[in-house]
């Protein structure tokens, strides 16, 4: 499906109220295309702020990257696919029992109760880990060689696509030949942004040339003066770089 350039980005909201995230949908929902709700907001504001986005006719990424025994993981997909979210994701490192467990409990559930099927991505690598940061826990493979192997395991487990770092987008297009497979990118900056504990990041622009679907963005936009604006700047850059409307 062609997707206009403010269907690529996703707005993380990580603040620490559903009062906040409600607010910032409000302020933005027609300038982006979806939502990310991660651990800290969805910590502090469970299940019903996502219920509350969806009801409002926002698309929600549930980022809580599940990691735990097949059966768990499965279970937690389901509710998730129930919550109506758009994508949510799963740990590659969680194994294959894991993830071709929750891929085929989603359809299952989705084809039984008539639910709109969310896409199903695995996590490879966080933005924040490098090469040393993967020897201190005992890996010994570069970063780009942990995403290729974890992607092409996502994709053979029936997975819809992974969240890879902005300079692993080629790695894994190389590792995964199926163009529909998705790569939903963080780690966007621009040289004007601090990278803060980012450590292998792009620009907007950059990444979407590089063969990101979606572009995930938060403190970017969270701590501009005018989020809206902020948020449409970024929306421009993604216009600009693949010559596709706004």
């Amino acid at each position: 499906m062609e997707m206009n350039a403010k269907d690529k980005l996703i707005v993380a909201l990580d603040v620490d109220s559903a009062s906040q995230a409600l607010d910032l949908f409000d302020a933005l929902h027609d300038v982006v295309g979806m939502f990310k709700i991660g651990s800290q907001l969805f910590t502090t504001a469970g299940p019903d702020v996502v219920r509350q986005i969806v009801a409002k006719g926002g698309r929600v990424f549930l980022d809580l990257k599940f990691h735990d025994i097949p059966n768990t993981v499965a279970a937690a997909g389901v509710v998730a696919t129930r919550m109506g979210v758009s994508i949510f994701n799963v740990h590659a490192s969680g194994g294959e029992e894991m993830m071709k467990r929750t891929a085929a409990i989603v359809d299952e559930v989705c084809l039984r109760e008539e639910l709109e099927k969310p896409k199903v991505i695995a996590v490879t690598l966080l933005t924040s880990m490098d090469e040393d940061a993967l020897a201190q826990i005992g890996v010994a493979n570069k970063p780009r060689s942990v995403v290729a192997d974890w992607a092409r395991l996502a994709a053979d487990c029936g997975l819809d696509g992974v969240v890879a770092s902005p300079q692993e987008i080629e790695v894994v297009r190389e590792a995964v030949g199926k163009r529909d497979f998705l790569i939903v990118t963080p780690g966007i900056r621009s040289s004007a942004n601090p990278k803060d504990d980012q450590r292998r990041v792009l620009s907007a622009a950059e990444a979407v040339r590089a063969g990101a679907d979606y572009l995930v963005v938060g403190r970017p936009i969270l701590n501009a003066d005018n989020p809206a604006e902020a948020a449409g700047r970024i929306v421009g850059e993604i216009a600009a770089a693949l010559d596709i409307d706004e």
